[in-house]
């Protein structure tokens, strides 16, 4: 009997020893595939940079209070009725999480509005890059007809001019100006604001080194999103933002989407027919938090566009696991709101 206790034993100690020698081999596996994909990863990406600097708009926290408290004011708009952070809401990412965003009348614009987070890192603002930065993007929804609708420049500035606390925030956060209530000066606030709503996240650790950031999953989608060639586009610091695309240069976006929208990219700005249907490539920065997709916000679900995106931009058909992978890996690029930045 006690032979047979001590056999057992010695049978289950074995059994145990050799489940942690699998368990460590597992391990050492992945630290290796972590390795190699830390070193290939590098060759297309760029962690997150610690600040988004312009140096013909200096931050200081002042101008940062006032971007803030302009961000969040409706009477930029002509009803009082929208702020900025209406379309960007900064608790859902920056966006609002609408195929197309209601303007000032309640009508929907065409297309879809991009996160605001990390936006001040991109090469050119909005889906056709019509405007350089974000100082001078601030300004543009304010005037437009189909968003904030306000009549003018002058009216804008009247209304933040009748607030003493405005008077006094502006002569705070631009103290070498005689009269700095000026629409230019509220178009550099906010964004300056806007440059300090950046997102680091997991991935960002992987690429300085940390190899348990990821997991063998994400690890898997990792490999196979630089694998099937969408790093041709989605490349950087952010993934994106950097470059304008034709989309889709594959098959039709209505064949895709069902979408029966009619939209020529940034050919509507430069009036050239070289620049149909091109649109700067989205960041994939908290892309899993700011849905819907594409540039007329025509498909909900994340999963469906990386296949979309796979046949469109690179007349390739995913299989359903490295659509999974992909999306696992996706998610490691979503990162925190400045708990600052919210209101």
């Amino acid at each position: 009997m006690k032979r047979t206790v001590i056999f057992v034993c010695a049978a289950m100690l074995l059994a145990v020893s050799a489940c942690k020698q699998r368990q460590s081999n597992q391990a050492a596996d992945l630290e290796r595939k972590a390795d190699s994909l830390i070193t290939l990863a590098n060759n297309f990406f760029k962690p997150l940079p610690a600040e988004a600097l312009n140096p013909e708009n200096p931050l200081t926290p002042e101008k940062v209070a006032l971007g803030k408290a302009l961000y969040y004011d409706n009477r930029l708009s002509l009803n009082q009725t929208q702020s900025c952070n209406t379309c960007h809401d900064l608790k859902t990412f920056g966006v609002d999480n609408l195929p197309t965003s209601p303007g000032d009348n309640g009508m929907p614009g065409t297309r879809n509005s991009p996160t605001v987070l990390n936006a001040a890192l991109h090469f050119l603002q909005f889906w056709d890059g019509r405007n350089k930065d974000v100082e001078e993007q601030a300004g543009g929804p304010v005037m437009n007809p189909a968003e904030m609708n306000m009549p003018s420049e002058a009216v804008v500035m009247d209304r933040l001019a009748a607030d003493g606390r405005y008077v006094e925030m502006f002569a705070a956060a631009f103290p070498e100006e005689k009269n700095p209530v000026t629409f230019t000066n509220m178009r550099n606030a906010i964004g300056a604001f806007e440059r300090t709503l950046l997102t680091p996240a997991r991935f960002d650790k992987f690429l300085a080194g940390d190899r348990q950031a990821l997991t063998e999953a994400e690890l898997n989608g990792l490999g196979a999103f630089i694998g099937t060639g969408c790093t041709a586009c989605h490349n950087g610091a952010l993934l994106g933002g950097n470059m304008f695309q034709k989309y889709p240069l594959f098959g039709t976006h209505k064949e895709y989407t069902g979408s029966d929208v009619d939209d020529t990219g940034r050919m509507q700005v430069t009036k050239n027919e070289a620049d149909r249907d091109l649109y700067k490539v989205p960041s994939m920065r908290n892309i899993a938090e700011t849905w819907p997709y594409l540039h007329d916000g025509s498909v909900k679900e994340l999963d469906k566009t990386i296949d979309i995106m796979a046949r469109a931009e690179l007349n390739k058909t995913l299989t359903p696991q490295q659509i999974i992978d992909i999306e696992a890996f996706l998610k490691t690029l979503t990162g925190k709101v400045p708990a600052e930045a919210l209101n």
